[in-house]
């Protein structure tokens, strides 16, 4: 059976995500791991507590750069719950789900029974998909869960305009993270989408490109940069919300594309090198789990050497 759904209460969280999106940085916090590759709760906990200490506009446990995919149900559970906690309603909590409809409907239970606000839907497992599925696959969740959902289209997920429309139309589905970068067919979405629809942008290291997102009515953005190093992604939040330019390109020159050029030398990195930064930051998070793997002792000395280049950028912005 269906569970009900309550449309005044979607439109509240989109209402709280909208003043979120427009005030702060969106965290997407890491998930800490023991050495031996063990979920470790208290590192977690410690490491949610100082990333929610520096301010986000809301935070998204167990998604991509939480591992989402190597986590099991009670793992899942535990870093919903955590990060429900230690947020205690200061911000809203929005909980990655995905694979198949009828396993992501599985964590959407753990996820609205362990306090989180709303759902992240990453893109389902392994198969392309049409447009008709790639509906009926959210369709099949909304059907499934009270909590208002947040579509992510990336990799074999790309919404059409009609497919968007559809999927607007479910009283719980409230906004969509784009990762693919293809303005002319994000601008066909936000131009089909309700007014209130929310939009922002998802792709890797997404400020390299939120000037330009910014320009089809999407200047939200969320943050890897955040999970390790929030002094970095608050002032450069800050500078492209103030109009500071010279400080956005100095940040842009000097700390984000180098940082995607480091990124790019191995698959994976776009989650290793966060998660190794945030060690190099004394964060309590652990190594990454297979299949990826960390970085080599060149790369973590390369990173160790941007960040303080990203550190000392912002301390001459101050």
């Amino acid at each position: 059976m269906s569970p009900d759904t309550d449309p005044s209460g979607a439109a509240a969280v989109a209402s709280r995500l909208k003043d979120a999106m427009a005030n702060g940085v969106l965290s997407f916090p890491l998930t800490a791991f023991h050495d031996d590759g063990s979920l470790d709760p208290d590192g977690f906990r410690a490491y949610v507590a100082a990333q929610l200490a520096t301010g986000p506009g809301a935070v998204f446990p167990a998604c991509g750069t939480g591992e989402f995919f190597s986590l099991d149900e009670e793992e899942y559970r535990q870093v919903v719950t955590i990060t429900a906690e230690e947020s205690a309603g200061r911000v809203p909590v929005v909980a990655g789900t995905g694979y198949g409809w009828a396993q992501a409907a599985r964590f959407a239970r753990i996820a609205e029974e362990a306090g989180a606000d709303a759902l992240l839907v990453l893109p389902h497992y392994l198969v392309t998909a049409p447009q008709d599925g790639l509906v009926a696959q959210v369709e099949a969740i909304a059907a499934r869960t009270r909590l208002p959902l947040v579509a992510y289209q990336r990799g074999q997920v790309a919404y059409t305009a009609d497919a968007l429309k559809r999927i607007a139309a479910l009283p719980n589905v409230i906004g969509l993270k784009d990762g693919h970068s293809d303005l002319d067919r994000l601008l066909r979405l936000t131009l089909a989408a309700p007014e209130d629809f929310l939009f922002f942008n998802g792709a890797a290291t997404a400020e390299i490109q939120a000037r330009a997102y910014a320009t089809v009515g999407v200047p939200a953005y969320s943050s890897a940069v955040h999970a390790f190093a929030p002094e970095i992604a608050n002032a450069f939040f800050a500078a492209l919300r103030d109009g500071a330019g010279d400080t956005v390109d100095a940040l842009l020159r000097g700390f984000y594309i180098p940082l995607v050029e480091l990124r790019d030398r191995v698959p994976g990195y776009a989650v290793s090198l966060v998660k190794a930064a945030a060690r190099l930051r004394g964060r309590p998070v652990g190594p990454v789990r297979a299949p990826l793997t960390d970085p080599s002792a060149r790369d973590l000395a390369d990173l160790e050497a941007l960040l303080t280049t990203g550190l000392d950028l912002v301390g001459a912005a101050l």
